[in-house]
C-alpha cells in the first residue's frame, strides 16, 4: 500500500508541475489573444451596409470559450437611440488579421446626448477555433478609431 501511494504523490506532483508549463503555452486559451490597446484605423472598402460606423469604440475584449472565442466591443455614439448594432467581419488580410467594423443605425428621431454612460452600445460576435487557428490579430473599429488584439 505505502508503494501504491508512493507512486499516486509522484504523479501528481510531476501533474502539477506539468501545470505551470501549460500556464504559459499556447495552448492554454486564456493566452491567445492579450488585452486590447488603441491603433490606426484599418482602410477597407465599405461592405455595403447602410449603418454607418459607431463614432468611437470604448473597448475590446476577446474571451475565450470552448470551441472559440467571444470578441466583445463597447461603442459610443454621439446620440442616445442608436440601434441594431453588430460587427461586421471583413475578409481576413494576408497577415492574419480579422477586422470588424462596428456599425448600427441612428435613431429615427432626434434624441438627446445624454451622458456617454448612457450612449454606450454594447455588441459580441462569436469566433469559432477553426477560423481563430488563421488569426493572429482581431480589429473592431468606428469612425474615429480601432481597438485591437493580437496573440
Amino acid at each position: 500500500m505505502s508503494v501504491a501511494r508512493a507512486v499516486l504523490t509522484v504523479t501528481l506532483c510531476l501533474a502539477l508541475v506539468g501545470c505551470g508549463a501549460v500556464r504559459e503555452s499556447r495552448l492554454n486559451p486564456f493566452n491567445w489573444f492579450k488585452r486590447s490597446e488603441a491603433r490606426d484605423l484599418v482602410l477597407t472598402e465599405a461592405p455595403g451596409d447602410p449603418r454607418p460606423l459607431v463614432a468611437e469604440v470604448l473597448t475590446m475584449v476577446v474571451e475565450p470559450i470552448p470551441g472559440g472565442a467571444i470578441v466583445r466591443a463597447t461603442g459610443l455614439p454621439p446620440t442616445q437611440g442608436w440601434w441594431q448594432a453588430e460587427l461586421i467581419a471583413l475578409p481576413v488580410t494576408e497577415s492574419g488579421t480579422l477586422v470588424y467594423e462596428f456599425r448600427l443605425f441612428p435613431p429615427p428621431d432626434q434624441t438627446p446626448s445624454g451622458t456617454p454612460r448612457t450612449r454606450e452600445v454594447e455588441v459580441a460576435i462569436y469566433i469559432s477555433d477553426t477560423r481563430l487557428a488563421q488569426i493572429g490579430e482581431i480589429v473592431v473599429q468606428g469612425a474615429t478609431n480601432a481597438r485591437s488584439a493580437r496573440r
